[in-house]
């Protein structure tokens, strides 16, 4: 885990966060989605699959952020595009830990429903290929 300002998460991913402070999405230059997520919205609903659901109307941020992540969200369901994550942890008050974000890079998601306001992304871990070798193992 790393300690990231929000711009150097989104770059991480090829993105690039119309604000410094308060964005929660861009699209990457890959053509992902790369959605700034808050901790509290996280749950394990099958095994395997970190799901994080809130929405729009939760998020406390400004009209134009709103309305980029909703066309975000509506572009990356409509073309089945893939979801990068950046996680944004608070300032913790008892031991005075600074806040920060940090990126998942093993985890990819799917727009798993977006009504208009409320919305689900399923993160999983994409399967390593499997690679046949035509040598056989010496014993």
């Amino acid at each position: 885990m790393m300690n990231l300002s929000l711009f150097d998460a989104f770059g991480k991913f090829g993105a690039k966060p119309t604000s410094r402070f308060g964005s929660l999405s861009a699209m990457a230059n890959d053509g992902a989605l790369v959605i700034n997520c808050r901790q509290a919205h996280f749950s394990h609903p099958l095994p395997g699959v970190l799901r994080y659901e809130t929405r729009l109307s939760a998020e406390q941020a400004g009209a134009g952020v709103l309305k980029a992540l909703s066309e975000h969200l509506t572009r990356a369901r409509a073309g089945d595009l893939p979801v990068r994550m950046v996680v944004t942890f608070e300032q913790r008050q008892k031991t005075g830990k600074a806040g920060g974000y940090f990126v998942r890079p093993d985890l990819i998601g799917k727009v798993a429903d977006f009504d208009g306001d409320r919305f689900a992304i399923d993160f999983t871990r994409p399967q390593a290929a499997v690679v046949e070798s035509g040598t056989r193992r010496r014993k």
